[in-house]
């Protein structure tokens, strides 16, 4: 049974010649255009894909032959699907040229693009929250002209896409087969219509938008964070008939010199002397809001390298909640004294004063070496190469029958 169903989307008979078909689509584009019925949109793919198939000779006789059910399973001359709608219609059936799913004809979006603007913000400005003053330039529609682009507010179809706003070329690519392709059409740009030079807007010289600068206020709210986004709704780029996009702020925080966030708590490190670790401390912290707040540890409680200790309810504010906060954590570091920091006779009464050494004894005999401790340094050869060399030296005389040395069968 023959497959009328690209016929019977455009309202023309098997048999329709070439020119009712072309008067017939023009009589149905202009009927479901998106921008005079934006809720025909999938009415008006159809249409353009129809269109696509029975206005270009050979592929109509492809369809008429097949099918459109035998296009997509391949079930023609030996071809795969792939290879056979890449060489009718230069590429996927429903994606290459506007098919149902594709590009189809020239179609004005319903909304512009979304501007991104990122803004460099310190911690100190996330924790106390900011407002920041952005300077936007954006386009926005001609006032003399009211986006029309012409003085008389008219405009003429383009004659170089016959009002599609797309142009058609073919390109060979094996003897007897071309591939379909589609551009925006580089007299129009895409827009179906063009304006006479005479009477263009000496305003926006028949853009139909001029550029404008505009302030922005972005407010900072307390607890945001790194890449959070803040949305200016419909203060993005306006063209004609196009809902204007949003204009998006992104947050980039810069780094502190002190502080590490991670989600909304703080982190830092603090170096103490060993005195302080073992004999208790207290300083003084500069926090991100500019308090000041004394951090104490009592005598007694002894702080080892790596402790990490909770000042709770210091962190980072809570976004939306910024009465309730995270903790701050701070990982100490014990700053030792240097070699030879004081006598041997304050050495003996600082050992009466700590814990008493570990239980040691002298062991006897002639196995016993003493040897030297030294600082490491990775730079300095091994000075114990020379005694290992001198070890494998002798084991090799001893495997190798050296001099003193008999075998036992003479």
């Amino acid at each position: 049974m023959a497959d009328n169903k690209l016929y019977d989307i455009l309202g023309v008979s098997r048999t329709a010649s070439d020119n009712e078909i072309k008067k017939q689509y023009r009589k149905l584009a202009k009927e479901f255009h998106p921008d005079k019925n934006p809720e025909a949109g999938d009415k008006f793919k159809e249409i353009s894909y129809a269109y696509e198939i029975l206005s270009d000779s050979r592929k109509r006789s492809t369809y008429d032959r097949v099918g459109l059910k035998g296009l997509q399973e391949g079930a023609h001359e030996g071809h795969s699907s792939d290879d056979l709608l890449s060489h009718i219609f230069g590429g996927n059936l429903f994606g290459g040229f506007g098919g149902f799913g594709g590009a189809g004809m020239h179609r004005r979006p319903h909304r512009g693009d979304d501007t991104v603007h990122p803004l460099k913000v310190t911690l100190e400005d996330m924790y106390s929250g900011k407002t920041s003053k952005l300077q936007l330039s954006k386009n926005v529609i001609c006032s003399a002209c009211s986006g029309k682009g012409s003085k008389s507010g008219h405009t003429e179809k383009c004659r170089t896409c016959d009002g599609c706003g797309l142009k058609v070329s073919y390109r060979q690519i094996a003897p007897g087969m071309a591939q379909q392709t589609q551009v925006r059409c580089p007299e129009c740009k895409g827009e179906c219509e063009v304006i006479k030079e005479k009477d263009r807007c000496t305003t926006c010289k028949g853009k139909k938008v001029c550029n404008e600068t505009k302030i922005l206020e972005v407010h900072v709210d307390k607890g945001m964070k790194e890449n959070q986004k803040i949305f200016f709704r419909g203060e993005g780029d306006q063209q004609p008939d196009v809902a204007a996009g949003d204009v998006i702020i992104v947050l980039q925080q810069k780094p502190h010199e002190k502080f590490e966030r991670s989600g909304d708590d703080l982190h830092m490190k603090h170096s103490i002397s060993l005195t302080e670790a073992l004999c208790g401390f207290s300083f003084v912290l500069r926090h991100l809001d500019g308090r000041e707040i004394l951090i104490k540890q009592p005598a007694g409680t002894v702080v080892k390298p790596g402790d990490v200790k909770t000042v709770i309810g210091e962190g980072m504010p809570r976004y939306k909640n910024p009465f309730e906060k995270g903790n701050l954590y701070i990982a100490f570091e014990i700053k030792f004294p240097e070699n030879h920091f004081t006598t041997e006779a304050n050495l003996n009464v600082l050992e009466t004063l700590l814990p008493p050494r570990s239980a040691f004894t002298m062991p006897q005999g002639e196995n016993v070496e003493e040897v030297d401790l030294l600082d490491f340094d990775p730079n300095e050869r091994s000075s114990n190469s020379g005694r290992g060399e001198a070890y494998a030296s002798d084991d090799e005389d001893q495997m190798h029958g050296g001099p003193g040395i008999q075998c036992a069968h003479q």
